[in-house]
């Protein structure tokens, strides 16, 4: 594929993104990209907090288990197998997506996962246990490349990074308050949580069912139709995904960036205890973060998404580098916030953006595959990432922000190679209003030049 993509999916053809006869980037604000947001779009981040509202399973897993009389081990290891699903099940999701559509990969994924749920509080055999922890890990990760892609269908692109920012607040939030509404529930029954969580996810699925765009049956058939008589590389195959070698390189950053970013669970916790400082820190940095990315994420988008992708990358992934070198000079109090505040910039500048991207350039038919890619790289680093951060900090100690700071600048390095330009095409000037002096007619057959402008560089 070549270096720069003009208009297609990830540029607005139309000046979308530009204000006006001035061919300067207009950033649209969080109220007006709500209003113009489809129907559709809001009906999937509504399923969405819907469904995070009451994630439950992954927090509380351990606790079940160990309330059902199996070992802490065996505990332990069905929380492994869960996360190992979870990679799993975005990729096949990305596979899903292209393959039928978003929608129907939404509605297997939340259907799916809502019976198997269900179904954990009436098993009793362990190893029946692990096989419905895999398989609702995996089954409900489906919607996940399934609902990017179809914020980039639904979304005009000058709109695409905030939308997707206000999809991670969904998120956010959800999982935020998943926490607190879980308590409450497991204190009257475990049985009782899970079916919360059960109804949850089958909501999710409803509002897919019934507010998701139906696709056109002629087309899908047609399509289907030239599928089946295309040759194995038209078709599309994640081997497609990976010949795209910048955007492999874009993935390998990402896996890098998971592996650095997740310390914050793992390595941090230890190394503020062996430091000698109150656990309380702790505490009190991760609520920092929600706090902020939580309040801040969306006024940060608004002006982030006139910014070059490329810039983006470098800014956000520069800036946990930056954060984990704080921690790198000693584990002081002022360190620890100001390195959390680092890599927390780090998030709510650069997140939304990097979600959006694989979206912006994947070619249509392969949408699903590229973005299910990004996410599966990036959950695959978030499992590796507390193993190797854990091992590191016991054989170096403190000097694991020093290792995590070197491995994030090579990712920043990496990044910044395989992150691809998304032109926009060059705006049209407003006409001035004609008058009978000023009138003049082109020529017959004259044409607007569409060659785009090659030296700007924008996220639409």
């Amino acid at each position: 594929m070549s270096g720069d993509v003009a208009g297609g999916d990830g540029a607005a053809g139309t000046g979308k993104g530009t204000a006006a006869g001035t061919g300067t980037p207009s950033r649209p604000g969080v109220f007006e990209t709500w209003r113009q947001t489809p129907r559709e779009a809001k009906a999937l981040l509504a399923g969405v907090f819907v469904s995070k509202l009451a994630a439950f399973l992954q927090i509380f897993l351990v606790l079940f288990l160990t309330h059902r009389g199996f070992s802490a081990g065996q505990a332990g290891f069905a929380l492994g197998v869960y996360g190992a699903g979870a990679v799993v099940g975005t990729a096949v999701g990305g596979w899903l997506s292209d393959r039928l559509t978003p929608r129907s990969a939404t509605i297997i994924s939340m259907m799916g996962s809502a019976g198997l749920i269900a179904s954990l509080i009436y098993i009793t055999y362990y190893p029946v246990i692990l096989l419905a922890v895999l398989l609702v890990s995996a089954v409900g990760q489906f919607y996940r490349p399934a609902a990017q892609s179809m914020i980039t269908q639904l979304t005009p692109p000058d709109k695409l990074v905030m939308v997707t920012a206000m999809y991670m607040l969904c998120v956010n939030l959800g999982t935020t308050v998943a926490p607190l509404v879980g308590v409450a529930l497991a204190q009257i029954s475990y049985n009782l949580l899970f079916w919360a969580e059960a109804l949850a996810v089958l909501a999710f699925g409803l509002i897919a069912l019934v507010a998701f765009p139906k696709p056109d049956r002629s087309a899908v058939a047609a399509a289907k139709a030239e599928e089946a008589s295309a040759e194995p590389a038209i078709r599309g195959r994640y081997l497609d995904v990976l010949k795209d070698y910048r955007y492999s390189l874009f993935m390998l950053a990402f896996f890098l960036q998971a592996v650095v970013y997740v310390q914050y669970t793992a390595a941090l916790p230890l190394a503020i205890k062996a430091s000698g400082q109150s656990i309380w820190w702790y505490g009190a940095l991760i609520t920092m973060n929600a706090v902020i990315c939580a309040s801040c994420q969306m006024i940060a988008t608004k002006f982030v998404q006139g910014w070059s992708i490329r810039v983006v990358q470098l800014v956000g992934f520069s800036l946990v580098a930056l954060g984990y070198a704080m921690y790198a000079i000693e584990l002081l109090p002022v360190f620890l916030i100001l390195g959390t505040l680092f890599w927390t910039l780090s998030e709510i500048i650069g997140v939304p953006t990097m979600f959006a991207y694989p979206g912006m350039i994947a070619p249509p038919h392969l949408r699903g595959r590229y973005i299910g890619a990004m996410q599966t790289m990036f959950g695959l680093g978030a499992t590796i990432g507390p193993v190797l951060g854990v091992l590191l900090f016991q054989r170096v100690g403190q000097r694991v922000w020093l290792w995590m700071t070197l491995i994030e600048v090579v990712a920043t390095v990496i990044g910044a190679i395989g992150i691809r330009r998304v032109i926009k095409p060059k705006p049209q000037a407003e006409p001035e209003p004609a008058t009978p002096e000023t009138v003049v007619e082109p020529p017959a057959g004259l044409a607007v030049d569409p060659t785009p402008e090659s030296a700007t560089d924008r996220v639409t």
